[in-house]
Protein backbone atom coordinates (compact mmCIF):
# COMPACT_ATOMS: atom_id res chain seq x y z
CA UNK A 1 0.00 0.00 0.00
CA UNK A 2 1.41 3.29 -0.72
CA UNK A 3 1.26 6.27 1.73
CA UNK A 4 0.47 9.29 -0.15
CA UNK A 5 0.52 13.04 0.66
CA UNK A 6 1.00 15.71 -1.88
CA UNK A 7 0.56 16.36 -5.58
CA UNK A 8 -1.00 13.30 -7.01
CA UNK A 9 -3.51 12.20 -10.25
CA UNK A 10 -7.30 11.23 -9.25
CA UNK A 11 -9.03 8.97 -11.55
CA UNK A 12 -12.22 8.47 -12.01
CA UNK A 13 -14.46 5.66 -13.93
CA UNK A 14 -17.92 6.00 -14.80
CA UNK A 15 -19.56 2.57 -15.75
CA UNK A 16 -23.15 1.20 -15.14
CA UNK A 17 -23.85 -0.53 -12.10
CA UNK A 18 -24.50 -3.52 -14.14
CA UNK A 19 -22.05 -3.73 -16.41
CA UNK A 20 -20.02 -7.01 -15.60
CA UNK A 21 -16.53 -8.53 -16.11
CA UNK A 22 -16.43 -12.58 -16.41
CA UNK A 23 -19.54 -12.52 -13.95
CA UNK A 24 -18.10 -10.50 -11.64
CA UNK A 25 -19.63 -6.29 -11.10
CA UNK A 26 -16.53 -4.32 -13.22
CA UNK A 27 -16.47 -1.30 -10.68
CA UNK A 28 -15.15 -4.66 -8.36
CA UNK A 29 -13.11 -5.75 -10.71
CA UNK A 30 -11.33 -2.10 -11.34
CA UNK A 31 -10.99 -2.16 -7.34
CA UNK A 32 -9.22 -5.41 -6.88
CA UNK A 33 -7.20 -4.84 -9.73
CA UNK A 34 -6.12 -1.37 -8.30
CA UNK A 35 -5.52 -2.62 -4.92
CA UNK A 36 -3.27 -5.46 -6.55
CA UNK A 37 -1.55 -3.06 -8.17
CA UNK A 38 -0.57 -1.12 -5.13
CA UNK A 39 -2.25 1.86 -6.02
CA UNK A 40 -2.26 4.20 -2.51
CA UNK A 41 -6.55 3.74 -2.71
CA UNK A 42 -9.55 3.63 -4.54
CA UNK A 43 -13.20 3.67 -3.71
CA UNK A 44 -16.81 2.99 -5.61
CA UNK A 45 -19.76 6.20 -5.19
CA UNK A 46 -23.08 4.92 -6.29
CA UNK A 47 -24.83 7.70 -7.81
CA UNK A 48 -28.88 8.32 -8.14
CA UNK A 49 -29.36 9.37 -10.95
CA UNK A 50 -27.52 10.18 -14.28
CA UNK A 51 -26.77 9.62 -18.24
CA UNK A 52 -23.79 9.04 -20.72
CA UNK A 53 -23.70 7.69 -24.23
CA UNK A 54 -26.59 6.07 -24.41
CA UNK A 55 -28.74 9.49 -23.14
CA UNK A 56 -31.05 7.05 -21.34
CA UNK A 57 -31.50 8.69 -17.70
CA UNK A 58 -30.87 6.16 -14.72
CA UNK A 59 -32.63 6.89 -11.60
CA UNK A 60 -33.23 5.83 -8.32
CA UNK A 61 -36.43 7.43 -7.93
CA UNK A 62 -39.04 5.08 -6.78
CA UNK A 63 -41.47 5.04 -10.08
CA UNK A 64 -38.55 4.54 -12.28
CA UNK A 65 -37.65 0.97 -13.62
CA UNK A 66 -33.99 1.75 -14.17
CA UNK A 67 -31.57 -0.78 -12.53
CA UNK A 68 -28.58 0.14 -14.10
CA UNK A 69 -27.53 2.96 -11.66
CA UNK A 70 -24.12 5.11 -12.58
CA UNK A 71 -21.08 3.91 -10.51
CA UNK A 72 -17.94 6.34 -9.83
CA UNK A 73 -14.14 4.50 -9.63
CA UNK A 74 -12.39 6.93 -8.07
CA UNK A 75 -8.70 6.32 -7.79
CA UNK A 76 -5.43 8.35 -6.34
CA UNK A 77 -1.89 7.97 -6.86
CA UNK A 78 1.09 9.65 -8.18
CA UNK A 79 0.59 10.35 -12.00
CA UNK A 80 3.06 7.33 -12.91
CA UNK A 81 1.45 4.75 -11.17
CA UNK A 82 -2.18 6.32 -12.44
CA UNK A 83 -1.56 6.56 -15.74
CA UNK A 84 0.29 2.97 -15.81
CA UNK A 85 -2.83 1.66 -14.52
CA UNK A 86 -4.53 3.20 -17.85
CA UNK A 87 -3.76 0.17 -19.43
CA UNK A 88 -5.46 -2.10 -17.19
CA UNK A 89 -8.54 -0.50 -17.88
CA UNK A 90 -8.17 -0.76 -21.78
CA UNK A 91 -8.26 -4.47 -20.82
CA UNK A 92 -11.55 -3.81 -19.04
CA UNK A 93 -13.83 -1.13 -20.57
CA UNK A 94 -16.03 -1.42 -23.64
CA UNK A 95 -17.95 1.91 -22.70
CA UNK A 96 -17.51 4.15 -20.12
CA UNK A 97 -16.07 7.86 -19.17
CA UNK A 98 -12.52 8.39 -17.67
CA UNK A 99 -10.95 11.12 -16.40
CA UNK A 100 -8.09 12.29 -14.92
CA UNK A 101 -7.82 15.17 -12.51
CA UNK A 102 -4.56 16.69 -10.92
CA UNK A 103 -4.71 16.85 -7.33
CA UNK A 104 -3.15 17.41 -3.73
CA UNK A 105 -3.30 14.70 -1.25
CA UNK A 106 -3.33 15.71 2.43
CA UNK A 107 -3.38 12.04 4.73
CA UNK A 108 -4.97 12.34 8.11
CA UNK A 109 -4.03 9.87 10.06
CA UNK A 110 -4.75 8.91 14.15
CA UNK A 111 -3.22 10.73 16.72
CA UNK A 112 -0.46 9.19 19.28
CA UNK A 113 -0.16 10.29 23.05
CA UNK A 114 1.10 13.45 23.22
CA UNK A 115 0.58 16.57 25.39
CA UNK A 116 -1.85 18.20 23.31
CA UNK A 117 -3.70 15.06 22.85
CA UNK A 118 -7.50 15.50 25.21
CA UNK A 119 -10.76 14.98 24.41
CA UNK A 120 -13.71 17.28 24.14
CA UNK A 121 -14.23 17.51 28.34
CA UNK A 122 -10.11 18.26 28.57
CA UNK A 123 -9.34 14.35 29.75
CA UNK A 124 -6.10 12.92 28.26
CA UNK A 125 -6.98 10.26 25.52
CA UNK A 126 -6.06 6.83 26.19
Amino acid sequence: MTRLTGRALRLTVFVGENDTWHHRPLYSEIVHRAHAAGLAGASVFRGVEGFGASSLIHTLRLLSLSDDLPVAVVIVDTQPRVRAFLLQLDELLTEGLVTLDDCEVIRYTGREDGPGNTDSKGKKSL
